[in-house]
C-alpha cells in the first residue's frame, strides 16, 4: 500500500464524515480506525476506490461507535442517513481541515500534534516517537485538542498565517524516530499549496525546499555539524534549488511579499552561490532589511547584524549586534563569530565557550565548544592571533 496515498486521503475522508453529522473528534477516531482495516486488507489487495472504501468503512466504525453510546434516536438517524456503497466524493475539505487544526484556541503544540494526526494521517505512536515523548502523553494532548476544535464550525474560513507557522513548527523538528517531520512538512506544505494561490504558502514551501536541499550537508560522517560556509555544495540537491527558486520567483511576480518569502529569498542566495566566497550579502542584508519591516522580528534582526557583519564588516556588524537585546538565543554565538572576525580570539573564545553553556542544542553546543578550544589552544600555543574564523553554523 502506497503510505503518501493513503495519508493524502485521511483529511478529505474525516471532511466528509464531519458533513455527514459527525463530530470532528469522532470523525477523526473512525477515519484512523479505517487507516486499521486497509492495511489488513492489502494483503488481499487494495480497494480499487480506495477514498471510497475509506470513506464507507470510516462511516460504519463512527455508526458502531455512536451504538456503542447506547444514542437510540441519533443512531436511527444516521442508520437512515447512510449512503450505499459508492465511488468517493468529490467535495475536499482538506483546506477546512488545515485552518480547524492551526485554530487559535489550539497551543502551538497541541495545534502541530492535531495537524499531524487529522491531516498528516500519523498515528498516535508516530507523533509521540518524533517529538520524544511517551504515546500515552501524546494521546491525551490529541485528544484535548480534539475536544477543543469540536464545536468550532467547519464552514469558517481560517487563517493562513497561523496554518503555515503550524507547518513551520513541524519541519523545523527535522528528523526523529521512524517519521521524517521535515519531509512530513514539505508533503504537507506542497497539499497546501496546491489548493490555493497564496503568495505565502508558495513562500514557505520554497523555503523548506531550499533548506532541506541543503540537508545532506549539514552533519559530517561522524555527525558533527558542519557550519555552511564549510558545507560541500556538491552534495547539495540541486533538484530541490531549482525547484525552490522557481517557486520563488512565481511568488515574488505576484508582488504581495510577506515574511516567508523574504526568508526564502536569503535561502536562495546562499543556495545560488557556487561557494562561500561568492555568498551576495549586500542582497541579502537588503533581504532581512524587508524581513525586519514586515516582521520586526529580534531573531531577524539578530541574523542581520550577521549578514552585516559579512557585508561591511565585524565592526558594522558588532554595532548593530549592540542594539538587540543580549539575551535573544544565539546573541552570545552571534557575538563571538563577529569579534572572532574583528581580529579578537580572546574575547571571541570566552564568548563561545559562554554560548556553548547556554544552548540546549546538543550538536551546537558542541560545534561551539570546539571553536572556543581551537581558539585557546591556537592563544596558547601562538600567543598571538588565533587564525582565520570559522563561521557560524
Amino acid at each position: 500500500m502506497n503510505e503518501s496515498l493513503l495519508r493524502g486521503l485521511v483529511p478529505a475522508v474525516i471532511g466528509v464524515l464531519v458533513r455527514r453529522g459527525a463530530d470532528f473528534a469522532a470523525a477523526e477516531d473512525a477515519v484512523q480506525d479505517a487507516l486499521v482495516e486497509v492495511v489488513r486488507k492489502d494483503v488481499e489487495g487494495p480497494p480499487r476506490d480506495l477514498k471510497g472504501w475509506l470513506i464507507t468503512v470510516a462511516w460504519r466504525k463512527f455508526l458502531d461507535a455512536a451504538r456503542a453510546e447506547g444514542s437510540r434516536r441519533r443512531r436511527e438517524e444516521l442508520v437512515d442517513a447512510e449512503p450505499a456503497p459508492g465511488p468517493g466524493e468529490t467535495v475536499d475539505d482538506t483546506l477546512q481541515l488545515y485552518f480547524l487544526c492551526a485554530h487559535t484556541s489550539l497551543t502551538p503544540a497541541s495545534a502541530v500534534a492535531l495537524t499531524l494526526r487529522a491531516v498528516g494521517g500519523l498515528t498516535t505512536r508516530q507523533i509521540a516517537q518524533a517529538y520524544l515523548v511517551p504515546e500515552a502523553t501524546m494521546a491525551q494532548r490529541i485528544s484535548r485538542a480534539k475536544r477543543t476544535v469540536s464545536g468550532v464550525r467547519f464552514d469558517r474560513h481560517g487563517d493562513v498565517a497561523t496554518v503555515l507557522r503550524v507547518l513551520y513548527l513541524v519541519f523545523n523538528e527535522g528528523y526523529s524516530g521512524d517519521v521524517d517531520l521535515a519531509a512530513e512538512a514539505i508533503r504537507l506544505t506542497r497539499q497546501l499549496a496546491a489548493m490555493t494561490r497564496h503568495e505565502e504558502v508558495a513562500g514557505l514551501l520554497a523555503l523548506m525546499l531550499l533548506h532541506h536541499a541543503r540537508r545532506p550537508a549539514r552533519t559530517g560522517p561522524d555527525g558533527r555539524l558542519v557550519p555552511l560556509a564549510e558545507q560541500d555544495r556538491g552534495r547539495w540537491d540541486t533538484g530541490l534549488i531549482t525547484e525552490g527558486i522557481g517557486i520563488l520567483q512565481t511568488a515574488l511576480a505576484r508582488d504581495r511579499l510577506g515574511e516567508f518569502q523574504a526568508q526564502a529569498a536569503v535561502a536562495a542566495l546562499h543556495a545560488d552561490a557556487q561557494s562561500a566566497e561568492e555568498t551576495d550579502w549586500v542582497q541579502i542584508v537588503e533581504w532581512y532589511d524587508e524581513l525586519v519591516r514586515l516582521t520586526g522580528s529580534p531573531v531577524a534582526r539578530l541574523n542581520r547584524a550577521v549578514a552585516v557583519g559579512e557585508a561591511d564588516g565585524a565592526r558594522a556588524g558588532l554595532a548593530a549586534l549592540a542594539e538587540l537585546d543580549p539575551a535573544l538565543p544565539r546573541y552570545t554565538a552571534v557575538a563571538a563569530h563577529l569579534h572572532e572576525h574583528d581580529g579578537d580570539p580572546a574575547t571571541a573564545a570566552r564568548l563561545y565557550a559562554q554560548a556553548a553553556r547556554s544552548t540546549p542544542n546538543i550538536p551546537e553546543r558542541d560545534h561551539l565548544t570546539r571553536q572556543a578550544a581551537r581558539l585557546n589552544a591556537r592563544l596558547r600555543t601562538s600567543g598571538g592571533p588565533a587564525g582565520q574564523p570559522h563561521p557560524l553554523p
